[in-house]
C-alpha cells in the first residue's frame, strides 16, 4: 500500500526532497557546511582565486581615480559604453533573488524554499557590485553624497537634478538594497537561532546570539516573523517591477533611435528575470556538488527553474521581433538604420551572439530529458548570461556609436581598465558568496521543514485515499 501511495504521490505531486529524512537530518547537514573547524583545500583555492580578482578591482579603481574616466574606452558619440553596460547587466542579476523570495512567497510556491537563500545572498551582492559604476562613472565618487542624494546643500549649491532618469536610479537601487537586505536578514533569524544554539561558548556563539536578536521560537515569535516576512514579501514584489522598468527609462525617456520606445520596461524586467535565473542555476548547481545537497536542491527544483528560464527567454525574443516591428511600422528613417546595423553593421557579430544565446539556445528547455540534465542546464545558464550581457552592449553601444550624422560615427573599442574592473567585480560577487556559505546557511532551514511537512501530509492524504479505494487504485494504475 505505502509502495502505491509512492507511486501516485510521484505523479500528482513530485517530492521536493530526496530519500528518507528526518527534520534533525536537514538541520545536521545544513548547519554543518557553517561549523567546519577547517574550510576544506578547495573552498580556500576558489576564494584565493576571487581575492586575486576583488585585489584587481581595487587596483582597477584606484587606478581609475588617479587618472580619470578617460583610462576607460568612452568616446564620443560613445559616451556610456562597459560602465553602464555592466551596470544594467549586474542590477538584471539581483532581481532572480527577489523574485524567488516575495513572489513566490505570495504565490504559495513550495519549491522555492531550498533556493530562495542563496538567490537573496546573490541579490545583494549583485547590487554591490551594479553601484560600483555608475558611482565611479560620475569621475568624483567622493563627491556623490552631493551629486546623487537629496541633501538640501545651500553653501555648494549643487542642486540634484530629479529630472534626469540616473537620479531615479539612486532612489530605485538603494531602496531595492536596502528591502533585500532585510528581507534576507528577517527570513535568517530562526537559522541564526539554529547555529547559535548548535555553537560552543565563545565568540561565534556571541555573534550568532546577537544577531539572532534574542529568538527561542516562541509562538508569538514566529507569528511576529510571519507577519514581518510577509510585509516584507508584499513590499518586495512591485520592487522587482519598479526597479528595471526605471532602469530602463535611463534609455526610453531619450530621443535616441533604439532607445525611444515604450516596450522597453516590460522587456528589461523579463530581460533581469531570464539572467538572473540563470545565474542563480549556475551557482546552485556548483554549490549543489560541491557541498552535497543533491537531496536538497533537487533536480525537480532546477527543472522548474528552467521552466522560468524557458518562459522569459521567450518573452525576450517576443521583445527583439516587436523591437524591429516597431521600427519598420514607425516608417522612421532613423530608427530603421539603428536595428539594419545591428544585424550588418561592424557590430554584427555581437547581435548574433545575442539572439543566439538568449532565442535559440533556451528553447531546448521544452525537451523534459534537457531540463532534467545537469551539463545541459548548466551550460545554457552560462550561455545566457553571456547574450544577456551582449544585449546590454548591443542596446547601448550600438545605438550610440553611429550618431544622426556620419560625420560624428564613432567605434568603441574597451580598454585593459574596462576589461579587469569587470573582471573584478566578479571577483567582489564571488568573493561574498563564498563567505556567505561559509559562515551562514546557504539553505533556509526553518522553510525546508515546512517542505518536508507538507510532503509528509501529502503522503498521509494519498495513504488514507488508497486504504477507502484500494481496489479503484490499483485498477487505474495497473498495479496487481
Amino acid at each position: 500500500m505505502a509502495d502505491l501511495a509512492t507511486v501516485i504521490r510521484e505523479e500528482c505531486n513530485p517530492p521536493m526532497l530526496e530519500g528518507e529524512m528526518s527534520y534533525h537530518d536537514i538541520t545536521e547537514q545544513i548547519s554543518s557546511i557553517t561549523e567546519w573547524k577547517k574550510a576544506p583545500r578547495a573552498w580556500w583555492i576558489m576564494i584565493s582565486f576571487t581575492g586575486t580578482l576583488l585585489l584587481l578591482l581595487l587596483t582597477m579603481l584606484t587606478y581609475l581615480v588617479s587618472r580619470g574616466i578617460g583610462v576607460w574606452g568612452n568616446n564620443s558619440p560613445v559616451g556610456w559604453a562597459w560602465d553602464i553596460t555592466n551596470f544594467v547587466w549586474w542590477i538584471g542579476i539581483g532581481h532572480a533573488g527577489t523574485l524567488i523570495s516575495a513572489i513566490l512567497f505570495l504565490l504559495r510556491q513550495k519549491w522555492r524554499t531550498a533556493i530562495n537563500r542563496a538567490a537573496e545572498a546573490m541579490t545583494i551582492f549583485a547590487v554591490a557590485c551594479a553601484a560600483i559604476f555608475p558611482l565611479f562613472h560620475t569621475g568624483r565618487p567622493w563627491r556623490a553624497v552631493y551629486w546623487l542624494f537629496p541633501i538640501p546643500n545651500t553653501y555648494l549649491h549643487m542642486w540634484q537634478n530629479y529630472k534626469s532618469p540616473l537620479e531615479w536610479d539612486v532612489f530605485a537601487v538603494s531602496t531595492y538594497g536596502t528591502v533585500s537586505i532585510l528581507f534576507w536578514y528577517t527570513g535568517l533569524i530562526p537559522d541564526l537561532a539554529t547555529l547559535r544554539d548548535r555553537s560552543a561558548p565563545g565568540l561565534r556563539k556571541i555573534i550568532y546570539g546577537v544577531l539572532a536578536l534574542g529568538w527561542r521560537g516562541a509562538s508569538t515569535h514566529w507569528k511576529h516573523y510571519e507577519k514581518a516576512y510577509m510585509i516584507l514579501a508584499g513590499i518586495s514584489t512591485p520592487l522587482v517591477l519598479s526597479v528595471h522598468t526605471i532602469v530602463s527609462f535611463d534609455f526610453a525617456v531619450s530621443v535616441i533611435p533604439g532607445w525611444h520606445t515604450t516596450i522597453f520596461p516590460p522587456y528589461f524586467v523579463a530581460g533581469a528575470v531570464f539572467s538572473g535565473f540563470a545565474m542563480v542555476m549556475t551557482l546552485l548547481i556548483l554549490s549543489r556538488w560541491a557541498l552535497g545537497l543533491e537531496n536538497i536542491i533537487t533536480i525537480r527544483h532546477l527543472e522548474l527553474m528552467n521552466k522560468v528560464i524557458l518562459a522569459t527567454g521567450t518573452i525576450v525574443g517576443y521583445a527583439y521581433a516587436t523591437e524591429f516591428f516597431i521600427a519598420w511600422y514607425s516608417g522612421d528613417t532613423y530608427e530603421r538604420f539603428t536595428f539594419l546595423n545591428r544585424i550588418a553593421g561592424p557590430y554584427w557579430w555581437a547581435w548574433w551572439t545575442m539572439t543566439i544565446c538568449n532565442c535559440v539556445i533556451p528553447q531546448f528547455f521544452w525537451i523534459k530529458k534537457m531540463r532534467r540534465n545537469i551539463a545541459v542546464m548548466f551550460i545554457i545558464s552560462i550561455t545566457t548570461n553571456i547574450g544577456m550581457w551582449f544585449e546590454r552592449f548591443v542596446i547601448i553601444v550600438l545605438s550610440l556609436h553611429r550618431d544622426f550624422m556620419p560625420s560624428a560615427w564613432g567605434y568603441f573599442k574597451p580598454t585593459l581598465v574596462d576589461i579587469g574592473t569587470y573582471l573584478g567585480t566578479f571577483g567582489l560577487f564571488l568573493t561574498l558568496y563564498l563567505l556567505f556559505v561559509r559562515f551562514l546557511p546557504m539553505i533556509a532551514i526553518s522553510e525546508v521543514k515546512g517542505t518536508l511537512s507538507a510532503q509528509r501530509h501529502v503522503d498521509h492524504i494519498y495513504e488514507h485515499y488508497l486504504e477507502a479505494h484500494a481496489a479503484e487504485a490499483q485498477e487505474s494504475h495497473g498495479i496487481a
